[in-house]
């Protein structure tokens, strides 16, 4: 069924934005968190030939960036959005449809802590994901200024233990043998890889610099559930050249949805 624009939830000042060139168009809020770069470069990992005909879970979506990009960018793709926010889910559902992508994409409104329900009414079950994307807030509640509302609040920060919850919850939904990934600042990689321990191995770590004289901005961890394989260090992402521009192949990534120079192997 499509939704209808009467059926869109009432946020002030939503923006539409075009991802991959011109291949999506996004309506997100213009205030509190905003999809974007971090968003295009985790769906990047995944490549076609990788993906194939698999299942794909975008954990706290928002308004469906990450999920929406490996579809558009995997023909062949299934993917789940999952997102707690009312508004924020009902955009994703427009999104989804505005973009042609029903067939293939999902959205379930549902709280990670407490899923089960929504699941099930979904027909949703555990352990079935080939893969499991996350891009979570970033900052730690009462580390940083509350905003001013609750979807702007909701969308920046997370209790201090919630990226324990997260990993649990991946590794929930991620098939034996399927891959969980993630990306955050480079300041929460300690807790990331406390969270993966113990639920994903052959653990992978992908820095990225917006240029190469510079400390790393984000870091991409990515693990294999039931794996006992050794943890790596991949070669660092650097995004700008020392014109200020996209890096080719970064462009590329950006404007016609190649995949990342450095993915994340497969399962």
């Amino acid at each position: 069924m499509s939704v209808l624009e009467t059926d869109l939830p009432q946020i002030e000042n939503v923006s539409e934005d075009l991802f991959l060139g011109d291949a999506l168009t996004v309506r997100q809020p213009r205030s509190g968190y905003r999809a974007g770069t971090d968003a295009v470069l985790l769906a990047a990992i995944l490549a076609p030939e990788l993906v194939g005909e698999e299942t794909v879970l975008d954990v706290g979506s928002g308004v469906g960036v990450v999920g929406l990009c490996v579809a558009a960018r995997c023909p062949g793709a299934r993917v789940v959005l999952l997102e707690r926010e009312p508004k924020l889910a009902a955009l994703a559902r427009h999104n989804v449809d505005h973009n042609n992508l029903s067939a293939r994409v999902s959205v379930v409104e549902t709280d990670i802590s407490r899923a089960t329900g929504a699941l099930d009414a979904a027909g949703i079950a555990s352990e079935t994901f080939a893969f499991v994307l996350a891009n979570p807030p970033y900052h730690e509640a009462g580390r940083s200024t509350t905003a001013g509302n609750h979807l702007r609040a909701a969308s920046h920060q997370m209790p201090q233990d919630a990226l324990e919850i997260w990993a649990r919850f991946m590794n929930r939904m991620a098939a034996p043998g399927g891959r969980a990934a993630m990306i955050h600042k480079v300041e929460a990689l300690p807790r990331i890889l406390s969270a993966f321990e113990g639920r994903f191995g052959g653990v992978n770590i992908l820095p990225i610099y917006a240029r190469a004289d510079e400390p790393a901005i984000r870091v991409i961890v990515s693990g294999i559930k039931g794996s006992r394989a050794p943890i790596s260090i991949k070669p660092g992402l650097v995004l700008h050249g020392p014109d200020q521009a996209f890096l080719p192949e970064i462009e590329a990534v950006f404007r016609h949805g190649a995949a990342l120079p450095s993915q994340i192997g497969g399962r």
